[in-house]
């Protein structure tokens, strides 16, 4: 910088202090809005592959199927999530059908797990988990759940949502018959899978619908449907 004048090298050192300056400024408001909104700063995990086919047959899944309350604390290991989340939503045809059976294929459902380690929204196209929250929320869920302890004490709760309007541009007012039916439809698919690894679980339907919500830091148009509890029985 020997050739340039002194009046331009002043003007060089202003514009370099303005630019740290907005980029601390970028910097520190990106981390504000983080804390702000947990949503933006998720981390992504991998499921392993489902299997497509089990040890137990659909009869006797049937069968054995019974609604349990009390379970031990032993987590679910990675591969069962796997299938659960599968079973519930998961994708089986190229074109991404999906295991429970949707009208016009709108998929208006919405599949979160909460774990110890946190609230995690199921992402069916690549089978994979978003991590939206980093907090064990099982009681303050259990809470808005009436106090049912079988929430607080399974190790996994999956929760069902809807988004109405995903149906209704299409359907109308008929859209949340349609969309109640396809929730029991995700409902029984993961009860029966439950059962088939050995697991026991519970629907419930009993809950605060905007407590849960909260609780769980639920978009605006997702309306929680179902919460179901998983474990190993005690």
């Amino acid at each position: 910088m020997d050739n340039i004048s002194g009046h331009q090298k002043l003007k060089y050192i202003v514009f370099a202090n303005i630019l740290i300056f907005i980029l601390a400024g970028v910097m520190t408001s990106s981390a504000e809005d983080r804390k702000m909104n947990p949503l933006q700063d998720h981390s992504i995990i991998n499921l392993p592959s489902p299997v497509h086919t089990g040890k137990m047959s659909l009869e006797e899944t049937l069968a054995h199927r019974k609604s349990i309350r009390e379970f031990s604390s032993k987590p679910l290991t990675k591969e069962e999530l796997s299938q659960l989340l599968w079973a519930a939503q998961g994708i089986t045809r190229s074109w991404g059908a999906r295991t429970a059976p949707s009208a016009g294929a709108l998929f208006p459902l919405e599949v979160y797990v909460v774990l110890q380690e946190g609230v995690f929204h199921y992402l069916p196209d690549h089978h994979r988990l978003a991590r939206i929250l980093e907090q064990d929320i099982r009681r303050q869920l259990a809470q808005a759940a009436l106090d049912q302890n079988s929430v607080q004490a399974a190790p996994a709760v999956f929760v069902i949502a809807a988004v109405y309007e995903r149906t209704s541009k299409k359907y109308g007012n008929r859209a949340e018959r349609y969309i109640k039916m396809e929730a029991g439809h995700a409902c029984q698919n993961l009860l029966l899978q439950a059962v088939s690894l050995g697991l026991g679980a519970v629907p419930v339907g009993a809950f605060q619908d905007e407590k849960v919500k909260q609780t769980l830091h639920l978009p605006a148009d997702h309306e929680p449907l179902y919460l179901i509890p998983v474990g190993r029985e005690r």
